[in-house]
């Protein structure tokens, strides 16, 4: 064969070379536009979140800037897109006083909600002897005095967005739930029996950030 024909059958082959692999950036191209194109138009909303209620075990201020608290709190999920599911990948419950946390994190198991679903979670979040900073401690003490504490129960993790066979990256969300818990004369809870614990029906809705 002569180096005339070689060089012929060379630059054949780059050809076909550089046409599969434009081929293949073409098609690529043409399902991540396909795939926009479906996101923006079906453009998902966050999911909404409702405190249902919360209820108290142990709640004791007594030790000057400690807390030892017990609470069970219940709350239902609910995924607005009709075409679009939430995987939940990691999602963690805890309790802050004035923006400080009170409790350790409770991990719920991560879940998959879809379209229109509501799930409901009722975890345990508690915290003993932890540490309160001492102008908190102070408020706390003042607040349980007056028989109403103003906590915020909030929901810290991972979401991904399921739209047909695709699957988005990981969004961090963010969920803060008020909560009054009363005591005393004033409280409006409902006792649970000799176990000392009071239920209290919040029924809150909760900011959701995405």
């Amino acid at each position: 064969m002569s180096v005339k024909e070689c060089n012929h059958h060379k630059g054949s082959k780059h050809k076909r070379i550089r046409k599969i692999f434009w081929g293949i950036v073409i098609f690529l191209f043409i399902v991540l536009l396909t795939i926009l194109i479906t996101w923006a138009i079906l453009k998902p909303s966050k999911p909404s979140f409702i405190l249902q209620d919360v209820t108290v075990y142990a709640f004791n201020a007594t030790v000057p800037n400690f807390l030892t608290s017990n609470f069970q709190v219940t709350v239902s999920s609910h995924n607005p897109n009709n075409k679009i599911g939430i995987y939940y990948d990691r999602l963690d419950a805890f309790v802050t006083y004035r923006s400080q946390q009170i409790t350790y994190r409770t991990a719920i198991p991560p879940s998959y909600q879809g379209h229109k679903d509501v799930d409901v979670w009722s975890p345990f979040v508690y915290g003993t002897n932890v540490p309160v900073a001492p102008y908190n401690s102070a408020s706390l003490s003042q607040d349980q005095s007056n028989g109403n504490v103003l906590v915020v129960v909030k929901f810290d993790g991972r979401v991904r967005w399921k739209v047909g066979a695709f699957i988005s990256g990981h969004y961090h969300v963010f969920v803060r739930c008020p909560a009054f818990i009363t005591f005393g004369p004033q409280s409006n809870g409902i006792s649970l029996g000799d176990s000392g614990a009071v239920k209290y029906q919040i029924v809150q809705r909760c900011t959701v950030s995405v």
